[in-house]
């Protein structure tokens, strides 16, 4: 099921574009950059914060998540650093992406090209409840592969 939410946002320079949803059934909608001056290169292992020249208003009990496209990541080995990245609700500053070049190759990012998608959530907020157990599970304490490969 699919939840229209309406996203009150404001282009900060001339050069920022409005999220695209680039399909009917996308759940990420594409970020654009958007800054002033020559393209940005990202070395080899090297990462850079791109601006893309939008601030939003995410409704409260909701969250926006910033997601590597994979086209970028497949072809040119390019990632979001902390993906997904998460905005709060009650941030209201510009949406910056960090983005990370795995490959050996230079990478070019120009003002206008797609970076990252947004993808918006349903957040549960935790009430804490300090026990000294736990139930019983399956897996218990296992930790990383201990389900498999």
């Amino acid at each position: 099921m699919v939840i229209d939410v309406q996203i009150r946002i404001v282009l900060l320079t001339e050069r920022a574009k409005l999220p695209e949803y680039k399909s009917t059934g996308a759940a990420g909608a594409d970020l654009f950059a958007a800054f002033d001056g020559p393209p940005i290169t990202l070395a080899p292992k090297a990462r850079a914060i791109i601006l893309t020249g939008i601030a939003l208003e995410i409704p409260a009990g909701a969250e926006a998540q910033i997601r590597p496209r994979s086209g970028s990541t497949a072809n040119h080995g390019i990632i979001v650093l902390n993906s997904p990245g998460t905005i709060d609700s009650d941030y209201r500053g510009e949406i910056k992406v960090i983005l990370f070049n795995t490959s050996d190759a230079p990478f070019p990012v120009n003002s206008g090209d797609r970076i990252a998608q947004i993808v918006f959530a349903p957040v549960l907020r935790a009430q804490f409840d300090q026990t000294d157990d736990l139930p019983h599970s399956l897996r218990g304490g296992g930790g990383f592969g201990s389900t498999g490969q």
